[in-house]
């Protein structure tokens, strides 16, 4: 695989060179943290946890999410005051009651959209949509 572009304005990481972007400067993950139930900062370390045992990856706490990157970012989360919302991009469409909605960005790129209320919600099946979401942002699904 070609080498990663990085933007000269906010130093992130890109597959494509000149990749369109917003360029901006990031938050912390405390941040996105600030007002919201103990709980819910808990559950996002505990999805960082899981994600940790698969790869490798960057966290990116932009303004208004937390996205997690490799080659291309491949899954964001949303903090909320009770809850974690986010997506997992996987290279098929998967129709799941695990995903609350799912939109088609191309052939290989479908957005899976999630809700995380507690740990339960990391489950084994959900673990294995990460696996895959993590290999789409290894780009390992254009080989």
């Amino acid at each position: 695989m070609k080498p990663l572009w990085r933007c000269p304005e906010c130093d992130r990481t890109f597959a494509n060179r000149n990749q369109t972007h917003t360029c901006a400067r990031l938050r912390t993950v405390d941040d996105h943290f600030e007002g919201k139930d103990a709980r819910v900062r808990a559950l996002f370390d505990a999805f960082v946890a899981r994600l940790r045992t698969i790869g490798d990856f960057a966290i990116l706490p932009e303004k208004t999410r937390i996205a997690f990157h490799v080659r291309m970012s491949f899954a964001q989360i949303t903090p909320r005051r009770q809850h974690l919302d986010g997506h997992l991009v996987l290279a098929r469409r998967v129709d799941d009651p695990l995903f609350r909605k799912v939109e088609t960005i191309s052939a290989r790129n479908h957005v899976h959209h999630f809700r995380l209320n507690d740990n339960d919600d990391l489950s084994p099946a959900f673990i294995a949509f990460m696996r895959e979401a993590y290999d789409v942002g290894c780009q390992r699904h254009l080989g």
